[in-house]
C-alpha cells in the first residue's frame, strides 16, 4: 500500500511540472561547496571531540586498581 502511494505522487508529480527559469551563477556554486566542506569540517570536528571524550571514559572505566 504504501509502494503503491509512493508510485502514485510521484507519477502525479511528473505529470503536472511547470518549467522553471532559474539561473545559478558560478559564485552560488561556490557557496554551495564552502557550505559542505563547512559541514563536513565541523561534523569531523565533533566527532573527534566526542571520541577523545569517550576514549577517556572508556579508560577511566576499565582502568585496574593498583595493589599497594
Amino acid at each position: 500500500m504504501k509502494r503503491y502511494l509512493l508510485y502514485l505522487i510521484i507519477t502525479i508529480s511528473f505529470l503536472f511540472t511547470t518549467p522553471v527559469y532559474a539561473y545559478l551563477d558560478p559564485d552560488t556554486g561556490g557557496v554551495i561547496l564552502q557550505a559542505i566542506l563547512a559541514f563536513v569540517a565541523a561534523s569531523i570536528a565533533t566527532l573527534s571531540i566526542y571520541w577523545t571524550k569517550f576514549k577517556l571514559f572508556s579508560i577511566k572505566l576499565f582502568k585496574k586498581e593498583s595493589k599497594k
